[in-house]
């Protein structure tokens, strides 16, 4: 009689966390099966590997269920900081009631941590590595600084394998669910920073509320007027341009072609105005010609 208690009590006892644990694997799906879509979007535009998205999504909000995820649709635990303008919910985490990003959504969420990773200096080394390395960014993210927890990478490792969602890297199509909104702009990596082409219509009110960027400091950042319209196919830099072109550049002119101007050079190759023509012992009225040789380094 005692063993047959001993033995029931026994399974009771071991089933409790196997139970938990099946609760949070139907959890975990059903997060990847509504977000996936979400994701993939963000891979093919920003070449963040939809599975590690997911899996930093599904640890950082306990699957969409976390105080964070509930109160401020943040579904990555990213702060207020770097400049954040927008709204905040306040949570306890390295020390006492911190100020987390707060969204209108979850896509708003998806988005702006796409553009935390590809906008941010500290993430660079990143983006040389393959869509289909979620090994490689998921120790990445964790030498980079992104948690502290020292088992983070292999938690989202274990997590991409048990769940396959390395099989979502290799998707090139996927429909997206009708509350995912559709993004304007594609965010380029260039001479230690960052662009989009602009497209017909644009402005800088057009792009900087795309890009989430405030439109005055994207004039400014371009050296141009706050209401300019901009032509298709022009690079517009979202922090301040450089002082010259990158080192492999330093024997490599720009020759200029027709319809060029000093101003068009300077945004081709993120280089202020100011030192584009300072290099060349220029003055600010000289009109150059096709065929002038226009050093950039």
């Amino acid at each position: 009689m005692k063993q047959t208690i001993f033995v029931s009590l026994l399974m009771l006892f071991c089933a409790k966390p196997l139970m938990a644990q099946m609760r949070w694997s139907q959890q975990y799906q059903q997060y990847f099966d509504q977000y996936k879509s979400m994701a993939i979007d963000q891979m093919k535009r920003y070449h963040i590997p939809a599975s590690i998205t997911l899996a930093q999504g599904v640890l950082e909000s306990g699957a969409g269920r976390s105080e964070l995820a509930k109160k401020g649709n943040n579904h990555f635990g990213i702060k207020c900081n770097n400049g954040w303008t927008g709204s905040g919910v306040y949570h306890d985490d390295d020390t006492r009631n911190e100020c987390f990003r707060a969204y209108r959504n979850v896509a708003e969420s998806y988005e702006d941590h796409s553009k935390f990773l590809a906008l941010n200096p500290r993430y660079k080394s990143l983006f040389q590595l393959k869509q289909t390395d979620y090994k490689g960014w998921a120790y990445g993210l964790k030498s980079c600084g992104y948690a502290t927890n020292p088992r983070y990478a292999i938690q989202l490792i274990d997590i991409i394998q048990l769940y396959k969602l390395y099989e979502l890297d290799e998707r090139k199509m996927v429909p997206l669910s009708p509350e995912a909104p559709m993004f304007a702009h594609r965010v380029y990596a260039f001479n230690k920073n960052y662009y989009v082409i602009a497209k017909e219509g644009d402005t800088f009110r057009s792009i900087g509320a795309d890009v989430d960027v405030s439109y005055k400091k994207l004039a400014k950042y371009n050296e141009n007027d706050c209401d300019a319209q901009l032509e298709e196919g022009e690079f517009v830099w979202l922090q301040k341009k450089r002082r010259n072109a990158p080192k492999e550049y330093k024997n490599r002119p720009h020759v200029v072609k027709a319809g060029e101007s000093m101003y068009t050079i300077s945004q081709r190759y993120g280089i202020r105005l100011k030192n584009l023509y300072k290099m060349n012992g220029l003055l600010p009225d000289y009109q150059i010609r096709v065929g002038d040789v226009i050093r950039i380094r």
